[in-house]
This record gives C-alpha cells, sequence and structure tokens, in this order.
C-alpha cells in the first residue's frame, strides 16, 4: 500500500504538480501563476497573497482525502471563497461551453439522439449552473455577514447543507447514452471519445469541489455560526420571551398546537389531519401566528418554541 504523502509548507510547489496534476486547477482558483521555480508552498503561497495553511487543507484533502477537524478552527475564510468563487467562475465560464462545443463536434449534424444528448447536457449544465449562482447570491454573502458579525435570520449553514448536492445523475446519464452511441466513424468516433474522457475528468473534479464545500466550508461556516450566536445570545432569547402573552395578544391553544406541528417540520395537511381541522384553517392560524409573534421563519419559531417550553429542546 502506497504511503499517504501530506504536503507541508516547505515541500516545494513543483513537488504537489508532479504528484497529482489536479493541483494546477487548485492553483488557477488561488489566483496562483506559473513560473514559480523550486520556491516552496509557503512562498510561492505568501508571493500570491494566498494564506498558506488554508491552500494545504484544501490540497491534502483534493489529493489525499485527507482532512482533520481541528483544521476547521485555523482555515482563512476569505480564502476560502475566493477559491470557491474562482471554481464556479471555472466551471461555469469555461468548463461548461468548453464540454458543449465538442460534444456538437462530435455528433453528426442533424442527428437525433445527438440532438438529445446536447439537451441532456444542457439540462445539466442549467442545473449545476443554477446551484452555483445561488451559492454566489445568498451563501456567500451570508457568510461574509457573519465575518463581519452580522448574521442574516431565516438562514443558517444547516439549510445550505440540506440541499447542497453533488449533481451527478444527469451527468452519468449522459456518460451511459454516449457509452452506448459511439459512432462507426472513426473520426466522429475519436472526437467523442475525447468529450467523453473529458466529461470523466469533470465529474471527478466536480466530485472534488464537493468534497471541499462538504468537509470543509460547511463546518467552517458552521463554526463561525456558533461563534456569532455565542456572542449574540441576549436580543434573540429576549425579543422571543417577551413576544408572548404579555403583548395583549397570546396565542391560543390551537395556535400553539399549530407552531409545535411547524417546528416538527410537518406540512400543512399533516398538521391539519393531526390536529382535525382542515388545511385552510391551517394556514389562518398561521398568518394569525405570524402577525402577533412578528416571526415569519421556522428557525425563529423553533427558537420561540423552546423559549416557551411548547417542544423540548431536542
Amino acid at each position: 500500500m502506497k504511503k499517504m504523502k501530506l504536503y507541508e509548507p516547505d515541500d516545494q510547489m513543483l513537488a504537489l504538480i508532479r504528484d497529482n496534476y489536479n493541483v494546477l486547477q487548485s492553483l488557477s482558483a488561488f489566483g496562483i501563476g506559473m513560473g514559480f521555480g523550486t520556491k516552496t508552498v509557503k512562498e510561492v503561497c505568501e508571493a500570491d497573497g494566498v494564506d498558506t495553511f488554508t491552500f494545504l487543507v484544501i490540497v491534502n484533502l483534493t489529493i489525499n482525502g485527507y482532512h482533520s477537524q481541528s483544521d476547521i478552527h485555523h482555515l482563512d475564510i476569505q480564502t476560502l471563497l475566493r477559491y470557491l468563487r474562482a471554481s464556479h467562475q471555472y466551471y461555469i465560464d469555461f468548463q461548461l461551453p468548453f464540454l458543449r462545443k465538442e460534444l456538437v463536434e462530435a455528433l453528426a449534424e442533424g442527428d437525433r439522439l445527438g440532438k438529445l444528448i446536447i439537451k441532456i447536457f444542457d439540462e445539466y449544465a442549467s442545473f449545476i449552473t443554477h446551484h452555483m449562482k445561488f451559492e454566489e447570491q445568498t451563501l456567500f454573502p451570508y457568510v461574509e455577514g457573519l465575518i463581519n458579525g452580522e448574521k442574516k435570520e431565516g438562514y443558517d449553514i444547516e439549510t445550505f447543507s440540506k440541499h447542497h448536492d453533488q449533481t451527478s445523475e444527469k451527468l452519468k446519464e449522459l456518460k451511459s447514452i454516449i457509452i452506448k452511441y459511439l459512432p462507426s466513424d472513426p473520426k466522429l468516433g475519436n472526437l467523442l471519445t475525447a468529450a467523453l474522457y473529458d466529461l470523466y475528468n469533470l465529474e471527478e473534479w466536480l466530485v472534488l469541489h464537493a468534497n471541499v464545500e462538504e468537509a470543509i466550508f460547511i463546518p467552517a461556516i458552521q463554526e463561525l455560526e456558533k461563534a456569532h450566536n455565542e456572542n449574540n445570545p441576549t436580543p434573540i432569547l429576549s425579543s422571543l420571551i417577551s413576544t408572548s402573552a404579555d403583548n395583549g395578544e397570546a396565542l391560543s391553544e390551537r395556535e400553539k398546537d399549530v407552531v409545535v406541528g411547524v417546528v416538527q417540520g410537518l406540512t400543512n395537511k399533516e398538521i391539519a389531519d393531526k390536529l382535525f381541522i382542515a388545511p385552510n384553517t391551517v394556514i389562518t392560524h398561521r398568518r394569525n401566528i405570524a402577525r402577533k409573534l412578528q416571526i415569519h421563519s421556522i428557525a425563529g419559531l423553533t427558537i420561540y418554541a423552546i423559549v416557551n417550553k411548547l417542544v423540548e429542546l431536542e
């Protein structure tokens, strides 16, 4: 069995690339250029304004699959954000258009199955682009707010984590169709084989990218949220405690039952069935609850329910 090599600041940057050429994409995402000669990882990172520790955590994960939970506490989140943003830009602006062009050139013009392959690819490209744009427009600004000591209510990294997906099913379907469709024409066959090879590389890169987000980014942001909540506990809880029976519009027992159902993750219909009322009645109760408490998120209702002992913390 080959011994795992964990790279350190004093290793030559060139050694990393020799051991695994996939590091080239990481270099580009960090904004590190070529021409570094025999410089060490630390020297190259410092010259390009990149946090060495964060760089090595990502490299050791993508090359060896190694990461330590203790590393999360020492990451530079701004460096991590720059890396993820640059990775998205590479994927959306270069890799997807390049692969589409490859496929178009490799498929016979006017071929119906060829058009289907392009359609599946376009659906995949649209799906993954939407996923990454969501991170750009919603998640990353949320994280930058945490860095600055601000937290957007009604959203947290757990929400992102639950919906985070490696989005690989359509890509697997596309590869399967191409393998079954390889034409007999040697010219088209070679072009399609090359495109298929690049699709496999693309899938491997996407898995690595998803691993960075799952193993490094999400835990790091969870730590940021934890630190923020520890530093700002009183205003949130005190406002929820005061927003109870003392405001002149106390929740009815039925409204409290609806709050519990919402916190438990039940749908309006499931709450209605449980309480033997109509779904429209549940909707009305939820509107009244939001008006009385001035709480419009499930996270807010959860805290309210815990503070007012409607549900147990567990």
